[in-house]
């Protein structure tokens, strides 16, 4: 999942840089650090020892991720269609292995 981020990392940067203007600049600084904050809180997940301290930095990450995909819809009209909905079905298989994995920590911490 962690290079799954990344990969999404390295395509918002092409996309920001697409949308990079100063009448909208907020909206590309929003997308690009949502999208940077999903694969900074999984590795930083990955290093806790504690299952209960893994299982919160990977809600932060989900956190983030919801934001992305917030963000990558309101940018749809800029990026297009086709890259909105590549993008956010990236961000929804993300979502869907950090809601396992914190169901698991979870689990196993009590």
């Amino acid at each position: 999942m962690y290079r799954i981020s990344l990969y999404l990392s390295d395509l918002c940067w092409d996309d920001t840089c697409k949308i990079l203007d100063k009448r909208i600049f907020s909206l590309a600084d929003q997308l690009y650090r949502s999208v940077g904050s999903i694969s900074a809180n999984i590795v930083e997940g990955y290093s806790r020892l504690s299952n209960k301290e893994k299982a919160r930095f990977y809600e932060i990450a989900l956190g983030s991720a919801r934001k992305a995909k917030d963000w990558y819809f309101k940018s749809r009209h800029i990026l297009g269609e086709d890259v909105q909905v590549h993008r956010i079905e990236i961000l929804t298989s993300i979502i869907m292995l950090l809601n396992t994995m914190i169901v698991d920590r979870r689990r196993v911490a009590r």
